[in-house]
Order: C-alpha cells, then structure tokens, then sequence
C-alpha cells in the first residue's frame, strides 16, 4: 500500500457561530418601570439625552441607531474584502504544512514529491480515475440541475478531453489501460450527490478540483514525467489560451454566484474543503501504487 502522499491536495494553491446579546425580558422591563427610583433615573436621562439633541440638532433616532451599529461590529472573514473565492483560497492554504506555505498549519507526514518513485501502472491509474472525476463534474454543470452552475460551462480550464488523448497515447505506446478504481468512483459518486443537494458544498469541490491541477498539479506532473515519461508533456497540463485569463474568468463567476448567498451557505461551502482533499489526496497517491 503506497505511504500518504506529502502534498496535501490544498498545496495545489501555491500559485495562487456569532455570539448575540442576550434580550432583556418584558417581565424585567416592566417591574423596573414600576420603581419609582429607577423610572426617575430613566426619564431624567431621556430628559438630558433630548435637551442635548435639541441643542446639537441631531435627532434622537440617529444617535440611538449609530450607538447599536457601534454595539454590534460586523465579524470579518479572512479574504472577504476581496471576494469568497479568496476566502476559499485562504481555508485551503490552511492545509499546507509550513514548508509549503507561511500560511499553513499542517504537520509533514512524508517524503517531498521530489523523492517520488512513481510507476507508469500507478500513473495510469491515477489519470483514469482523474477523468472519471473531470468527466463528472462537466455533466453536472452541462446538465445544470441548479442554474449557478451553467456560469462555469466551457470555462477552458475542462480536462476531459484532455486525458481521452493522454490515455489514447499511452495505449499507442502500449500500456494497457486499467478499469476505474474505488478512489475516483467514490468521489464522483459523491460530487453527484452533492451536485443535487447542496450546490454551495459542490461549488467548493469545482473550485478545489480545477484550480489545484492548475498550480501543484502541474508541478506534480513535470516531477513524474521527468522520472517515467522522459520529460514527456501530457495533454492534461496544456490549456488553450492565457491560464490566468482563463483563471481570473472563472474567478469572477465564482465570486459573483457567491454574492446571492447566505454566510451560513458560504461557511457551509468552506467546510467542505477539507473532504475536497481527502478525496482528490487518494486519488493522488494512486501515482505511487
């Protein structure tokens, strides 16, 4: 069984409950009132209070609405000012170990990808399995059970086709190309499910999955073509046009569907990135079987 992969699936990014006041009861509101001590004390203040705001010539309302703004300060994300897709990033690179990224937070298990031993027989099962997962996540946003999702059809960052002329030239080299395995199954097989319920959750998953092979993923590619493939090229890391055209396109449409949610629907998509990489982490160690 091959070791855990190092690089965790959010390394693939290197290129790129409020607590509320609790509401004075009625019953406690109106035995104060009936104090003639305190009601004294209450209407005093409101005496002074109006007297100041008659001499100011600020209305009593807006004085009492700034007060409750100042009470109660909006909690920030991390990379909200610049768009949910930053704040996407952010939780992700939380999943680097520190050598990776000043960001990260997680502890090295294993040997750096440069130490690598990978076999053609574990790389082809790792591109059959991505495809079935690219393949997957294609027909769900042609299919658009949810309308957010035909924003991110022919995107240019697709790589089905890409790996169907891969897998073709491997089997012209004469390699035999293996069935699908239990990795990409299972993870197709939940995108799916998810897809139909969830779409917030499913969006982090498209996030993850493409922008991850645009940046690590490369870089995992050259180190495995350099030791199996005689520096060979594959399909799967060529994009037609500008990537970070393509990328910043694809970025505006995330953000701007992100825009129609509720932060509950924006946490509840951040909590999936972690299942996002423990998916896409088994795939990827299929390399090394």
């Amino acid at each position: 069984m091959a070791s855990t992969v190092p690089i965790s699936q959010s390394y693939l990014f290197s290129n790129e409950t409020h607590l509320r006041k609790p509401k004075i009861g009625s019953s406690f509101v109106s035995l104060a009132l009936g104090n003639s001590s305190f009601r004294s004390m209450v209407l005093g203040r409101r005496w002074s209070v109006d007297n100041r705001r008659r001499r100011s010539g600020v209305p009593l309302r807006a004085v009492v609405v700034s007060a409750t703004t100042a009470e109660k300060p909006q909690k920030r994300y991390p990379g909200e000012k610049k768009g949910f897709v930053e704040e996407m990033r952010f939780v992700a690179m939380k999943l680097h170990t520190r050598d990776q990224a000043k960001e990260g937070e997680k502890e090295p298990d294993t040997q750096p990808v440069a130490k690598w031993e990978p076999s053609i027989e574990g790389y082809l099962r790792f591109l059959v399995d991505s495809k079935v997962v690219y393949d997957t996540l294609e027909s769900i946003v042609d299919k658009a059970a949810y309308p957010a999702y035909a924003e991110f059809r022919n995107t240019g960052l697709e790589r089905s086709d890409k790996l169907a002329k891969d897998l073709q030239w491997f089997q012209e080299q004469g390699h035999a190309i293996p069935e699908p395995s239990t990795p990409g199954i299972s993870y197709a097989r939940y995108l799916e499910e998810l897809s139909e319920k969830d779409p917030p959750a499913f969006i982090c998953h498209f996030y993850n999955v493409y922008f991850a092979h645009t940046a690590g993923g490369r870089m995992i590619g050259k180190k495995v073509a350099e030791k199996i493939l005689d520096n060979k090229e594959l399909e799967f890391y060529k994009w037609d046009g500008d990537l970070s055209k393509l990328l910043q396109n694809v970025r505006k449409n995330l953000n701007r569907v992100a825009e129609s949610w509720s932060r509950e629907e924006k946490d509840l998509c951040l909590e999936e990135t972690e299942k996002s990489f423990k998916y896409s982490g088994e795939i990827l160690r299929l390399i090394l079987s």
